[in-house]
């Protein structure tokens, strides 16, 4: 724990961009690669583009015409950022082209909305989960290298399949496996975490383990040495730690589980841990980096292990409302966040802070309602997916 303790523990705000406009921040994405890009997605549908050094806007891309499910940046190409939404479209954005149209546009059946997606590590597949439609719940796969006509092009261009049989409530997060392009995982509503292999071919060979959360699953993050182990935290502030090294063996380890991850560290003073904001692995330190946080956007940096939960450091004087996302920016040494109140902001180690925007400080906006469940008749033909 003290290589975490080294990298976090003089953290302080170095950059504060203030929000022009009333909305939530609810996704950060940064690039793989040395690039000063960073994107985040916006209560208000749009995807915005900033400096990752500066905060300063470089581009808005706008389209999409409900709540955006996330962003991703392409793991090959710095220039090529996608987003999820729930109006049934992933989007393909040019960072060379600020405020432009996007250059792919992927569907599916018309019934489908999304709330996850993620892209494969080789940028080869794309996959996004939909909420539940009448009794089914689909993981939709494309060709991510297939050229889509925007718009007015082929309506399913690109779309390998779907998978329809292994959860039965909304899936609530993908992910790919961050150096095995065939493997993926997909946590859901109905507490199910599902492990695929894609190169076995369709839904029934590819499924290799499942493991249950006993909850809704929030997300998933592949963690350990060797990436072998998972991370899932639920919407109830569940944490559970699975050793995945082997997942056809019957001898599955659970490392360490806890149906609310709150209750598991002491905080100074009268502070309470109130939620969860999400986990990250960090290769550099080999450790799991934990971020909770507080409804007055006081944020707690905790340790994960097998042994469970200690803090690092507490984040004060930056949110004031609940933080929503986080990346720790490992080329920058920086932490991102952002907030309900609108705010992204960059911690850094012993840094001065330097207001980018807005200078007047945005309290929460009312309640926001960002996901709008589809019961409509469901027709699609459950292709097999076959991996290009």
């Amino acid at each position: 724990m003290d290589a975490l303790k080294d990298s976090f523990s003089s953290l302080s705000i170095a950059r504060r961009l203030q929000p022009s406009k009333a909305l939530y921040i609810l996704d950060v994405s940064l690039p793989v690669c040395d690039s000063n890009f960073l994107a985040v997605s916006c209560s208000n549908h749009s995807v915005h583009l900033y400096s990752r050094e500066t905060l300063r806007l470089l581009a808005e891309f706008q389209g999409h015409t409900a709540p955006v499910c996330g962003v991703r940046f392409s793991h090959l190409s710095p220039n090529l950022l996608f987003s999820g939404s729930a109006d049934g479209t992933l989007r393909c954005w040019d960072t060379r082209r600020p405020d432009s149209d996007p250059i792919q546009v992927f569907r599916s059946d018309s019934t489908h909305s999304y709330c996850s997606f993620d892209v494969s590590c080789s940028d080869r597949v794309l996959c996004a989960g939909t909420e539940q439609v009448e009794e089914d719940s689909f993981l939709v796969f494309w060709d991510a290298r297939m050229v889509q006509e925007v718009e007015t092009g082929s309506k399913n261009g690109g779309l390998l399949g779907v998978f329809s049989e292994s959860h039965g409530d909304d899936i609530t997060t993908v992910k790919f496996h961050p150096q095995q392009s065939d493997r993926l995982v997909s946590g859901g509503s109905d507490g199910l975490v599902n492990l695929f292999d894609l190169s076995l071919g369709g839904e029934e060979e590819a499924l290799v383990s499942t493991c249950n959360c006993n909850s809704s699953a929030s997300s998933l993050c592949w963690t350990g040495k060797s990436l072998d182990q998972l991370l899932c935290l639920t919407h109830d502030e569940g944490l559970h730690l699975w050793d995945m090294a082997s997942p056809e063996s019957d001898d599955r380890l659970t490392l360490f589980s806890s149906p609310d991850a709150r209750t598991l560290v002491q905080l100074p003073g009268e502070t309470s841990l109130e939620y969860i904001v999400g986990g990250a692995w960090l290769s550099d330190e080999e450790r799991i980096l934990l971020v909770g946080g507080n409804s007055d956007g006081e944020l707690h940096l905790l340790d994960c292990s097998e042994t469970g939960l200690r803090l690092i450091k507490s984040l004060s004087g930056g949110h004031s409302a609940t933080v929503r996302c986080f990346k720790w920016d490992v080329i920058g040494q920086a932490l991102l966040t952002g907030a309900e109140d609108g705010q992204l902001l960059q911690w850094r180690p012993g840094a001065e802070e330097i207001c980018v925007g807005q200078k007047d400080s945005l309290k929460s906006i009312s309640a926001m309602q960002h996901k709008a469940k589809a019961h409509r008749k469901q027709a699609v033909n459950k292709d097999r997916v076959k991996m290009p």
